[in-house]
């Protein structure tokens, strides 16, 4: 079977017009429904990648669709110089189903870890408190200040010298975590399971000793829920799988399935911010969280919860035999947010081959490692076809080496 192009001229196009900070992959997408894409040329594909975990209801949702035509035709935008209705009952949804107090809105996630770090830094500043311990490996953002905590050098070194004041610390090393937090530490800002940095999960003796390291010092436990939030894991909160409770967490991605949003959410003693420390004028429009809520209640009333957590098991119960076989050599994650370590350099090879030759798309986070993160409305049915179609091209890329 040929390499597959795209049979449109946008490639050409967007090297004229766009800033190339896209390795893009050489397929036009123009439509989508539930957990399938088509591009340009008419030919179908199943989507395991979601937007990068964005699209929890799958593509094209009527839910989410109506929601954003009803609001749109009703208001769009009046910044937050006045109340809106569809922002309050999306706070009230939110703090209703958490453990936490009030909400910011945001229009991304790493806007969301910006509204974090300058609420860490505010609660600590009392206390003279300024430092954020973060982890190696770890990927918050690309704006300067989730950028300065993203512990990852390839990221950093071309925008240097970053703002100062952040520390990292090897992911699951409790020592290391305990030496690092100080009185001058004003958070520990952790992701549950690490996404862009292969999907890892953190220990609970290591959430535990962050936890307990925040409380000797008054500092934050913020979690970056960006990825793992919204029923990705199972739970609505990745860490309601754990033993801890943090201060404060993030949420974006997934939220308005589809639609731009980050959320910051906090309980009540972090809640640091006065008026005007902070804001954002398109952050909480009135489309976005009619949007939100909308996917909220297709979460709820079609039970996508216990369907990640369904499908999750499925697909690592018939990922064995990979495993088995030697070409897999670890699965890693929670529910429907899955890291594969491939036996071989060959994740990325992968992903061509996946897409080019089986009509499948999935995601790499480094040579060797695939992340699957589907929609949460994925069928069983979908699953084993998936997972047909992943051996057929990880056997397909491993020959090829």
């Amino acid at each position: 079977m040929s390499t597959v192009q795209t049979s449109s001229d946008a490639p050409g196009r967007e090297e004229r017009v766009h800033l190339q900070t896209y390795a893009r992959q050489p397929i036009t997408l123009i439509s989508g429904h539930g957990c399938w894409v088509t591009d340009d040329a008419g030919r179908e594909y199943l989507d395991l990648v979601a937007g990068i975990a964005v699209n929890v209801l799958g593509h094209s949702h009527p839910a989410v669709a109506e929601a954003v035509a009803r609001q749109a035709a009703t208001l769009v935008q009046v910044s937050n110089l006045y109340y809106t209705l569809p922002q309050l009952e999306l706070a009230e949804e939110l703090v209703s189903r958490s453990p936490f107090d009030r909400a910011f809105f945001t229009n991304s996630g790493t806007e969301a870890n910006e509204a974090a770090l300058k609420l860490a830094r505010r609660h600590g500043g009392e206390r003279g408190a300024h430092e954020v311990v973060s982890l190696v490996g770890s990927f918050h953002g690309r704006t300067f200040g989730s950028l300065a905590a993203t512990g990852q050098p390839t990221y950093q070194a071309p925008f240097a010298p970053l703002p100062p004041g952040f520390r990292h610390v090897t992911p699951n090393d409790v020592d290391q975590l305990d030496a690092t937090v100080t009185d001058a530490t004003c958070a520990v800002l952790l992701e549950p399971i690490m996404g862009e940095g292969g999907v890892h999960p953190l220990t609970d003796e290591f959430l535990i000793a962050a936890r307990a390291a925040c409380d000797r010092v008054g500092a934050l436990l913020i979690l970056d829920e960006i990825q793992t939030g919204v029923g990705r894991t199972g739970t609505f909160f990745a860490f309601e799988q754990t033993p801890i409770v943090p201060d404060a967490v993030t949420l974006a991605k997934g939220l308005a399935g589809g639609i731009p949003i980050g959320a910051l959410l906090v309980r009540e003693r972090a809640a640091a911010f006065k008026i005007g420390d902070h804001g954002t004028t398109l952050g909480g429009n009135p489309v976005s969280c009619a949007a939100g809520l909308a996917t909220l209640h297709v979460i709820d009333t079609d039970d996508l919860m216990a369907n990640a957590r369904a499908r999750g098991a499925q697909l690592v119960e018939a990922l064995a035999k990979l495993l088995a076989d030697g070409v897999l050599a670890e699965v890693r994650g929670r529910g429907l947010m899955l890291g594969l370590e491939t036996a071989k350099p060959i994740a990325r090879a992968a992903v061509a081959v996946a897409r080019d030759h089986h009509g499948l798309l999935i995601n790499a986070t480094g040579d060797s490692t695939i992340r699957l993160v589907p929609p949460l409305t994925i069928g069983a049915d979908e699953v084993d076809l998936a997972v047909e179609r992943l051996e057929a091209a990880l056997a397909d890329a491993g020959s090829a080496t």
